[in-house]
């Protein structure tokens, strides 16, 4: 039945007409015909999004370029591509990874701005706290970023297969 109520969540025509209800009120989760096709769908959604970090990282281009000796970490989106500071560059990721939203972004634009450098105003606790350092952590984010670039894609997959019912 989780399953089930996973998939129904994520059902394109589902979260389309009960767009409004959903902003403002639980979910009410209505029952279709096809209970196995829903299950299924759950579980390998439910799975891809629990397992991200064991699932294969997308094949994307990493270009570098070692023009500056410290890079300011930029972590933005320029189309399609990721800035990731002023010598690396992530290339390839196809359009429909941007089209998988958690809430009102994408899943990489969520990693985007959750790893994104940020000043602490206060002095006190930037005294003890601001220790986070982008270039200790640049190969675990383009890892992250690859394999959530794999997990968007096959999630949009399945929501295409989803919205053929």
């Amino acid at each position: 039945i989780f399953y089930y109520i996973y998939a129904v969540l994520h059902f394109p025509q589902y979260r389309e007409k009960y767009e409004k209800n959903l902003k403002r009120d639980y979910p009410r989760i209505p029952f279709y015909k096809d209970f196995e096709k829903f299950e299924n769908w759950g579980k390998q959604l439910m799975y891809l999004h629990l397992n991200f970090e064991n699932v294969s990282p997308y094949p994307l281009l990493l270009e570098t370029e070692n023009h500056k000796d410290y890079p300011l970490p930029k972590l933005k989106r320029v189309d399609n591509e990721i800035v990731i500071d002023d010598n690396t560059v992530l290339r390839g990721i196809p359009s429909v990874a941007w089209e998988y939203k958690l809430g009102n972004r994408s899943a990489l634009e969520w990693i985007l701005s959750e790893y994104k450098e940020k000043n602490i105003s206060d002095e006190t606790l930037s005294e003890q706290f601001d220790n986070y350092k982008f270039s200790d952590f640049k190969t675990k984010i383009i890892e992250l970023l690859k394999k959530v670039c794999t997990v968007s894609v096959k999630t949009m997959e399945i929501l295409e297969e989803m919205g053929k019912v």
